[in-house]
């Protein structure tokens, strides 16, 4: 039976109007816990440092930030609130290498990280927070517990630190280089993890004046510049391996030069002095070692 609306008061008409549209509106069912969105702001009671750094990175931006790596952080809140006492979390201090390293490869999939299984790192048990940090990191790119790259792989790589501090060196301890200019930590599908082809496609990238081509050229240069020069430093000039001429009798060794010193008898220290161990090495006439094209080049002369 309809009742007549004539002659009732505006108000009474109002409030039948909104009863029945809220009547007939479905309500949405509440969403789950794991749905809500976090704020991290929520963990800055306890961990404010933390927080503080993590703010400043692009961990930031994720969809439930700190929930995305800790696991439930709105029952890790509660627990501590309500119980007095920590909830469930997920401490990354407490887990193996293997499983940091799937946590951080769910996301960071691309790129030389594609290949990181398998690598000798992967192998070795070194994981992602071995070298980087979230909330604790130094360096001012890829979030490095150390403010240079050299720091961090120097923890493990003790004697190539050893030869870095060497007379002759590349340009690492004064920060003009790092050890990711030559290699890629992520990338395992590489020999010494170089990030080159092979050595002599990676030294020829920055010494582009011996790469070539040349009418005359000296094999083992082109095998490995790894033959003559020690790449992460050396006591002799040009991070040479040896000292001239032994370097060059290393493989010369029948030629009976008149420069030749095949022992240390001939040297000022020895007991035949000889005029030729003074300032007399293989270069003073043998100068385009690494390949040329002049007219005396099938002896790399000048």
């Amino acid at each position: 039976m309809r009742v007549p609306t004539w002659g009732l008061p505006f108000t009474v008409l109002a409030f039948a109007t909104a009863v029945s549209t809220a009547a007939a509106t479905p309500r949405p069912d509440p969403q789950p816990a794991a749905a809500v969105a976090f704020d991290p702001e929520d963990c800055t009671t306890c961990h404010e440092d933390a927080v503080t750094r993590f703010q400043t990175t692009a961990h930031a931006g994720l969809v439930q930030s700190c929930a995305a790596c800790h696991g439930s952080v709105t029952e890790h809140v509660r627990s501590n609130l309500e119980k007095d006492e920590p909830g469930p979390i997920v401490a990354f201090s407490k887990l193996t290498a293997e499983e940091v390293n799937e946590t951080c490869l769910g996301c960071h999939d691309k790129g030389p990280q594609a290949n990181w299984t398998g690598g000798a790192h992967e192998r070795r048990g070194v994981a992602c927070n071995s070298c980087h940090s979230v909330h604790a990191f130094r360096s001012d790119r890829k979030q490095l517990q150390t403010t240079r790259d050299s720091e961090v792989c120097f923890k493990c790589h003790q004697p190539i630190r050893a030869k870095s501090l060497r007379v002759s060196h590349h340009p690492v301890r004064e920060g003009v280089m790092g050890c990711s200019s030559c290699h890629d930590a992520h990338d395992g599908t590489r020999p010494k993890m170089v990030k080159g082809e092979w050595v002599n496609e990676l030294c020829l990238s920055c010494h582009t004046e011996k790469r070539g081509p040349f009418l005359w050229e000296h094999a083992p240069v082109r095998e490995n510049c790894l033959s003559c020069h020690d790449a992460h430093g050396s006591n002799h000039e040009r991070l040479l391996v040896a000292k001239q001429p032994y370097l060059c009798q290393r493989c010369h060794l029948n030629t009976r030069h008149p420069g030749t010193l095949y022992d240390f008898n001939t040297t000022l220290a020895g007991p035949r002095v000889s005029n030729r161990a003074v300032e007399h090495a293989c270069r003073n006439c043998h100068q385009a070692i690494h390949g040329g094209n002049g007219p005396s080049g099938p002896y790399l002369g000048r």
